[in-house]
């Protein structure tokens, strides 16, 4: 039975392109090839240990507060995510 995979397009800069040639070759692999396990490996370690959840967007952290009465340096604690 053939499988029929999606496509996924890239935009890429010159240089990245390049780098992704060089690793593919230096691997003695197509750059689809190597793109597609990098990537898959990739996913594979964020599913088994996933990035922390952030403390929520800045909007949400300054809802419910008098904003116009938050100092310079308070609003820049929280853009920092202090």
């Amino acid at each position: 039975m053939t499988t029929t995979a999606d496509r996924l397009d890239l935009r890429l800069s010159v240089e990245d392109k390049n780098r992704l040639r060089r690793a593919a070759a230096l691997h003695g692999m197509p750059v689809a090839t190597f793109v597609r396990e990098a990537a898959l490996r990739e996913a594979e370690s964020t599913i088994a240990h996933p990035p922390k959840a952030r403390r929520g967007s800045l909007a949400a952290r300054l809802r419910g507060r008098a904003t116009a009465r938050l100092g310079t340096d308070e609003i820049m604690q929280l853009t920092r995510g202090a």
